[in-house]
């Protein structure tokens, strides 16, 4: 039976499966690939999904509703026709739709996805993601970060080794994504991004530009003006990706006015979402250690990236030319199939490793000696670690007589704690000690499906609680995500003490042995690298290393020549292990 590859976007949406040794997409009952994001309830009561509901935003606003992935994981509802639906009943909807189609298609039942997911969602929003597929009747065990799967579709083994960008640009976020590829290998290196920017708020933009040139009240609008305002926005909008210049005439119940639209005219009007397309970019570029100089390419994805704005002002902040991965549009759903095929383990792309990253800085909270009622945050799993991660931050009481440690777990990027997401919380008991004396070691395990297991062990007694958090409806109980992070106890071994990793060492020492000269000092350089590696516990790092070492010996026995081996790679002097995280381990 297939599994779906869904990209659930916040204007469209599509699905693809692997057929044929390739990811193809799936028409919908339209003949088209692209599904609107959009439901409407008829007044007969019957629900609409796509291209009618779409139609409908205009006709019957009260009973329509789109853009809800922006509200995932929040307690937002959508009133429609009278009745309230959350996002992730909306997006159910969507999915259910696309799941039809996939199984007319396919003429079999497909009870199984992976969807892809902004890069910049947090715990909340995927766990809503994963319960909008429930609902939709589809078993969701995986989910993929957008770029991650644009990465995917655009990645060529047959050119070797590459750095790119990717710019993943849609109708409600934004991602950004920095990609290291080799040996068969897509390894993320870091992501950012904006979850409350995309083509809609340059709709807005338009829209409000056209309320000004024309005296016209956008607050004092009305639904279905509103909605036929950002209707003709959009259109011109996609206009000016064909053309200098692009009309807006509308007659609005009485309202008459126009206005012509050049590309300079939308920079103008729209500095602020520029500003903030800026942003993530740097922060991506910078976590990654890369420069723009270093990337071999720039690949911009989403429906966004068809704007000659945006990509103009791409190649001037990079100084370099946008690839062209194909349909800017379908780019995340081709690779979400792919990663359906690798899951399903077929021969044609059973050799890819796909690594992903944690997009949020995790850790817990911590006592703040200038304001008590405002904890700190202490990080423990930072944001872009390669997943799946296991590390430990060692903590003490901080008050006389102290019996308890209240571990609270929050995740985000602010120095607060007050102002990221609380994810959980576990108290330890400890014996009672003047201040600093008792403390504990807080390890935090986080899998490549969001789980995450936080485990306190006390120095004192030995005595250990855990606790297992995989989000709101994320389908999976706490005994059956235990279950999941049993297969996982590896992480919590040092990477030198791993089977392949010492089988690797100790290759390198016999042959060490055997060697001579400049053929002994090559591998004694490399077997000393890798274990730099090793020791840094960064798993992207060492899958570059353990790559580069094993081609090394395999060349050994096998009596090949060692010229032309690149070495570089092996390590990076920005990625130093910590040394106190290191103790603590």
């Amino acid at each position: 039976m297939a599994i779906l590859g869904i990209d659930l976007g916040t204007t469209n949406s599509l699905a693809a499966v692997w057929k044929d040794g390739r990811s193809q997409l799936i028409p919908n009952a339209y003949g088209e690939t692209l599904t609107p994001s959009a439901v409407s309830i008829d007044e007969d009561g019957t629900v609409l999904v796509g291209a009618p509901a779409r139609e409908r935003l205009v006709s019957h606003p009260e009973r329509s509703a789109t853009a809800f992935k922006r509200s995932m994981g929040t307690d937002r509802v959508f009133t429609l026709a009278g009745r309230e639906y959350s996002p992730e009943e909306l997006s159910a909807l969507v999915l259910r739709q696309l799941k039809q189609d996939a199984e007319a298609f396919l003429g079999e039942p497909v009870t199984e996805a992976v969807v892809s997911v902004p890069a910049y969602f947090n715990h909340a929003q995927r766990a809503a993601t994963k319960r909008a597929g429930q609902l939709a009747g589809l078993t969701v065990e995986r989910l993929i970060n957008e770029p991650s799967a644009a990465a995917l579709a655009c990645y060529d083994p047959e050119k070797g080794d590459a750095a790119f960008l990717v710019y993943d640009f849609g109708g409600g976020t934004l991602d950004v994504s920095v990609v290291d590829c080799f040996e068969n290998v897509v390894n993320i290196l870091a992501v950012s991004g904006d979850n409350a920017l995309g083509g809609n708020d340059f709709d807005a933009a338009i829209a409000h530009m056209y309320c000004q040139k024309n005296g016209i009240d956008y607050q004092a609008l009305q639904p279905r003006q509103r909605a036929i305002l950002l209707r003709q926005a959009e259109q011109c909008k996609q206009t000016l990706t064909q053309a200098p210049v692009a009309m807006m005439v509308l007659e609005l119940e009485g309202l008459k006015g126009s206005m012509a639209l050049t590309g300079q005219m939308l920079i103008q009007q729209a500095q602020t979402l520029f500003s903030r397309m800026r942003t993530p970019l740097l922060r991506a570029l910078k976590d990654s250690g890369l420069s723009p100089s270093e990337l071999q390419a720039v690949v911009p994805v989403g429906g966004s990236c068809k704007m000659p704005v945006v990509r103009q002002y791409l190649n001037h902040l990079l100084g370099q030319k946008l690839a062209n991965p194909g349909s800017p549009d379908t780019v995340v759903a081709l690779g979400a199939g792919m990663y359906a095929a690798m899951k399903e383990r077929r021969t044609e792309v059973k050799e890819l490793v796909l690594t992903d990253i944690c997009p949020f800085t995790l850790g817990v909270g911590v006592y703040n000696p200038a304001d008590e009622d405002n904890l700190l945050m202490s990080p423990i799993i930072e944001r872009n670690s390669a997943l799946p991660t296991s590390k430990v931050e060692r903590y003490y009481t901080t008050s006389e007589g102290q019996t308890r440690l209240r571990i609270q777990v929050f995740q985000g990027e602010e120095m607060y704690c007050r102002e990221n997401q609380k994810l959980g919380e576990l108290d330890l008991p400890v014996p009672a000690a003047p201040a600093g004396k008792e403390g504990a070691d807080v390890r935090f395990t986080y899998d490549i499906n969001g789980i995450l297991e936080v485990e306190a062990t006390s120095l004192t007694t030995g005595r250990t609680i855990s606790t297992v958090l995989v989000g709101q409806g994320s389908g999976l109980t706490e005994e059956q995500a235990r279950r999941r992070l049993k297969e996982l106890e590896g992480l919590k071994i040092h990477p030198r003490d791993q089977q392949e990793n010492r089988l690797l060492l100790a290759k390198g020492e016999r042959l060490w042995q055997e060697a001579l000269g400049e053929e002994r000092q090559i591998i004694g350089q490399a077997v000393q690298l890798f274990g730099e590696a090793l020791a840094s516990q960064e798993n992207g790092r060492i899958l570059r290393a353990r790559a580069r070492i094993k081609d090394l010996l395999d060349r050994l026995e096998a009596g090949l020549s060692l010229e032309g081996l690149d070495f570089s790679g092996f390590d990076d002097p920005d990625d130093e292990p910590d040394e106190d995280e290191d103790e603590t381990l």
